[in-house]
């Protein structure tokens, strides 16, 4: 018998390839159980591991039985409900009850499959078909970041810097290329030496001034320094600059008096999700919160969600700051900007208009894209109808209407998926 034992180094989690395997081929079910997970969840708890239960009937793999074959008769006793000819439907065995009803002494089951999705493995799973419009631009936009990297050797340093193999390659070639042309000399003068020893006594004044010369080579070649200060090499560190993307995303919402707090959670749950969403293709965040009634302000996180100031709805204030807030503190060829507004709609009838100039014209043209929901189950509002018209002439704006809470992650969905091309 031959057995084959996989001694490949596969790091600490040994399982990760069959892991792999076992969510592509479950990856309906697993992405279910994510939509399923993030409906329940808080915002704060968006983005945590999951544990997933998978039906035992979707992971059980097929079997081959040994039927009974031919053709055979059954004559079922006291029948009361089938004649001659009707189809009786195959019985069903092997498997336990349903677990509703009255306790049984008969029967088993078999629970659900159950593994932990662990948070990466869970966002990726929620962001798997979603990607960022206009995305190309993030590869140049870069930030003055330096990292310290090795750049060869230079002459000059610190002893905690020297590099002695280097070093001593270079003294050692130094007292070769001195030392060759004397070394050359040496072997002839050797090689007369030897021919005069043969016909002359070493007292012959020849043979001693040969001698002389021999002497005075090796003490040329003996005075070569093994290593000069010429020789030093030290490792040479150089700061280049580190590539590095970053975003920053404007949180615009509606907090008149028609916003309730049901509205605002709905808006917070949008926001958290662009912000997740925005974390896995960018190495750093900005967020700026914008609330505005009449009036619009820029706020910290706890006033966005929790401040109870209200009042009338005058849209262009808020896109009045945020186009003065890219222009004082987000360079364009710097930052890759988003943008999204959360609003029921209702606006003073005579700011539409304004909005939508102020967005097609101050705004659009400087962000990445911009996404605006409008949060209201009754019919679409004018602010709606103003921003319809900016679709067909700017790609990266985006719209969607949220009825309720259960709609918000559809709507993300369809606000980013992936483009077909």
């Amino acid at each position: 018998m031959v057995r084959i034992i996989d001694r490949r180094f596969d790091s600490k989690n040994k399982s990760a390839v069959n892991r792999q395997r076992f969510f592509r081929r479950f990856k309906q079910q697993i992405r279910k159980a994510v939509a399923d997970a993030i409906d329940g969840r808080s915002i704060r708890d968006v983005d945590n591991g999951e544990s997933v239960s998978i039906p035992t009937k979707d992971i059980s793999e097929p079997q081959f039985g040994l039927g009974r074959g031919g053709e055979w008769e059954t004559v079922f006793s006291g029948n009361d409900q089938f004649d001659a000819g009707d189809e009786v439907d195959r019985p069903i065995g092997g498997s336990g009850g349903s677990g509703k009803g009255k306790a049984s002494n008969e029967g088993e089951g078999e629970d659900d499959f159950v593994f932990q999705l662990s948070r990466e493995e869970f966002l990726d799973v929620f962001f798997d078909d979603l990607a960022l419009p206009n995305l190309v631009k993030t590869q140049l936009a870069a930030i003055p970041e330096y990292k310290l990297q090795r750049a060869g050797f230079t002459s000059s340093g610190t002893p905690a810097n020297i590099n002695i193999v280097r070093s001593l390659r270079g003294a050692l070639g130094r007292r070769l290329a001195l030392g060759s042309p004397y070394s050359a000399q040496l072997r002839e003068a050797l090689d007369r030496l030897d021919t005069l020893r043969k016909t002359l006594p070493d007292t012959d004044p020849e043979v001693e001034a040969l001698l002389e010369e021999i002497a005075t080579l090796r003490a040329k070649i003996e005075g070569i320094p093994f290593i000069d200060k010429v020789d030093l090499r030290y490792n040479n560190r150089i700061r280049v600059p580190k590539p590095s993307t970053r975003a920053v995303m404007f949180c615009v919402m509606d907090v008149s008096g028609s916003m309730d707090e049901e509205k605002k959670a709905t808006a917070k749950r949008f926001f958290m999700l662009l912000y997740l969403f925005l974390t896995r293709n960018y190495e750093k965040i900005e967020v700026v919160f914008i609330r505005h009634h009449t009036v619009a302000k820029e706020v910290d996180e706890e006033d966005f969600f929790h401040s109870r100031e209200s009042g009338g709805t005058v849209v262009s204030s808020a896109l009045e700051l945020m186009k003065d807030i890219i222009q004082e503190r987000y360079a364009t060829n710097l930052w890759n900007i988003y943008g999204a507004q959360a609003s029921d709609g209702d606006n003073w009838e005579n700011d539409s208009p304004r909005c939508r100039e102020l967005l097609a014209d101050n705004i659009l043209p400087f962000v990445q894209h911009f996404a605006y929901i409008e949060i209201t189950p009754g019919e679409p509002q004018n602010l709606w109808r103003e921003y319809e018209k900016l679709q067909g002439s700017h790609p990266n704006f985006a719209m969607q209407r949220i009825e309720a809470l259960a709609n918000i992650y559809p709507v993300f969905r369809e606000l980013f998926k992936k483009s077909s091309v």
